[in-house]
């Protein structure tokens, strides 16, 4: 996928939350086990969160900033990536944060790279952004290593 505006970088972002949190939903319904299920409605919760916080930034935010032009702003099918995925119904905890993480730091990567091709104020909103996630992402492990221990 190409990108060529700030705008449609962001808009796709949003998108793929979403496959993301439908990604989660559909595994869920073929998940064993209770825990796993948790842990994949909360990721589904999270997802369209962010989704929507990320909308709601794209209504607000200034045309100016989102009708940057880019060149060479690629990424691959994430839309594909999520459809294509499967696991197994005995799918484990550390299965489900492993394949989370990998999603998130695709998305997050695609953020970073923007901001490398930006001006000094849209590259700290979006590696601000991209901080936010990462802090989050890392609650996220250790609340999953804390479930751990239960």
């Amino acid at each position: 996928m190409r990108f060529q505006q700030l705008g449609e970088v962001l808009t796709y972002v949003a998108i793929c939350r979403v496959e993301m949190a439908t990604l989660y939903s559909r595994l869920k319904t073929n998940a064993d086990s209770t825990r796993v299920k948790m842990m994949l409605e909360y990721f589904q919760q999270h997802q369209r969160g962010v989704a929507t916080k990320l909308e709601i930034y794209i209504e607000s935010a200034p045309k100016k900033v989102l009708n940057a032009w880019y060149k060479d702003i690629c990424f691959e099918d994430f839309i594909k990536k999520c459809h294509d995925t499967v696991l197994t119904a005995n799918m484990s905890e550390g299965d489900v944060l492993e394949l989370h993480l990998y999603l998130d730091n695709l998305l997050m990567d695609l953020l970073q790279e923007t901001a490398g091709h930006s001006s000094v104020g849209i590259a700290g909103m979006l590696n601000q952004l991209v901080r936010v996630e990462r802090i989050r992402q890392q609650r996220l492990v250790h609340s999953c290593i804390r479930m751990d221990d239960i």
